[in-house]
């Protein structure tokens, strides 16, 4: 009797895992997507000219804002579980409407130009393979546009998981740099900041292309169209906190592979595209087609999250129908933004002669800028019982993010103020 009893609280132990596995399979993309979409054209561009300028030098920046990305992301999604409301519905209910309009035109803005830096990336990995812009970056729009516009939430969401998976590439480009582990790890622990205007606009470039606006305003939307509930949210919460430690865990590697291969020969990249060609002689074909597949593919990947993260803003903002399984009868604003948003930027990526870095280096700029605005209205409402209930933040996470909200805005001052004082 006792023996069969055992057996039978071995095969429900076994039951009761595989369904929390399944549900917690189930759970992802929210924060996967969120966190790989982080690592777009911009994102990439930024770390490999990062590498190449100063090395190793400032890969402690990554340590400092793998927790405070956990920490802002799932404070959104938090919100979103609880309120069952999108970020920029909330800010208009709970601000004046100036406010809101405001806060949403500088975020469609940076939202433009980013995404202006996602086809350029498209374009720029196509030139890499040999493919020219006028055939790859409008065959890419109108399939994301089908995609995004005529796919179902699920469906959408397991197409931009996989994409992300691409992102392993870097990893591998990295290893097959060789860096040196000695250097990258006192990198890590041993900040070095400079105040030069050239050093303050690049750190507030990677903090605005790793932790971004658009990513706050996507995820808490993505929770809601995603219908994830309190009981569910323990799940995606660690998905968040798996996902930002990928993200910068595969910039890490971007780092380390153009600091130990560029930096070391004294070659200076400008964009991802150089990145990829610059370690071709040094490192072999592998390293120009490794750094190409994930240029392309997180550009696709950020290409599809931008113009759904800017309709989700728009719409929620000023009440407007919105999800990924509307029709455009249903909700013709939210699939115009979302086509507006989709085919202009490409159609702009595709400019002869257009300064595409200096595009991709102002917007991560602007996200940076705009960034402390969005996560005070996030802490006003995630700290507010009558929004939050029982679920408001803790003083660990209040602490994390006002003061990194406190030191993102001094960086930014200094770099305005720096040109008074060179």
């Amino acid at each position: 009797m006792a023996q069969s009893l055992r057996r039978l609280d071995r095969r429900v132990a076994r039951r009761v895992g595989r369904s929390r596995l399944l549900v917690a399979l189930a759970m992802l993309g929210p924060g996967l997507i969120a966190a790989n979409a982080g690592n777009d054209a911009g994102g990439i561009t930024t770390w490999s000219v990062i590498g190449s300028r100063y090395g190793y030098s400032m890969i402690w920046i990554l340590v400092l804002i793998t927790p405070v990305l956990a920490v802002v992301q799932e404070m959104n999604a938090r919100v979103g579980v609880v309120t069952g409301r999108g970020l920029a519905g909330l800010i208009r209910e709970n601000f004046s409407l100036k406010v809101t309009a405001l806060a949403i035109l500088a975020t469609a803005l940076a939202n433009f130009g980013t995404t202006v830096a996602e086809f350029s990336g498209i374009a720029a990995a196509g030139s890499l393979f040999h493919v020219p812009p006028y055939v790859g970056v409008p065959v890419v729009a109108l399939a994301v546009w089908l995609l995004v516009t005529r796919g179902s939430y699920h469906k959408v969401e397991r197409v931009l998981l996989a994409l992300g998976f691409v992102l392993v590439t870097y990893v591998i480009a990295g290893l097959i740099a060789g860096p040196d582990w000695g250097a990258a790890a006192r990198g890590a622990v041993t900040p070095r900041p400079q105040f030069d205007s050239l050093w303050l606009f690049t750190a507030i470039a990677a903090v605005g292309t790793t932790l971004t606006p658009w990513g706050q305003f996507f995820i808490q939307a993505a929770v809601v169209d995603k219908k994830i509930t309190l009981r569910q949210y323990v799940y995606t919460k660690y998905e968040i906190y798996a996902g930002s430690v990928i993200m910068t865990g595969i910039d890490f590697f971007i780092v380390v592979a153009c600091a130990s291969v560029l930096y070391k020969e004294g070659v200076v990249v400008e964009s991802a595209q150089e990145a990829a060609r610059a370690l071709e002689p040094l490192l072999g074909l592998a390293a120009r087609y490794l750094f190409g597949v994930g240029l392309l593919a997180v550009s696709i990947l950020a290409a599809g999250v931008l113009p759904l993260a800017t309709a989700y803003v728009v719409c929620e903002a000023f009440g407007f129908e919105s999800g990924l399984d509307t029709s455009f009868r249903e909700a013709p604003v939210f699939n115009g933004i979302i086509t507006f948003f989709m085919f202009v930027p490409a159609v702009v990526a595709m400019i002869p002669g257009l300064p595409l870095v200096k595009v991709i280096l102002v917007a991560q700029t602007l996200n940076g800028v705009l960034l402390p605005v969005i996560l005070l209205f996030t802490l006003r409402m995630v700290n507010n019982p009558r929004v939050m209930g029982e679920h408001v933040n803790g003083p660990g996470r209040n602490a994390i993010a006002w003061g990194f909200s406190v030191v993102l805005v001094g960086l930014s001052a200094v770099l305005v103020l720096s040109p008074l004082f060179a």
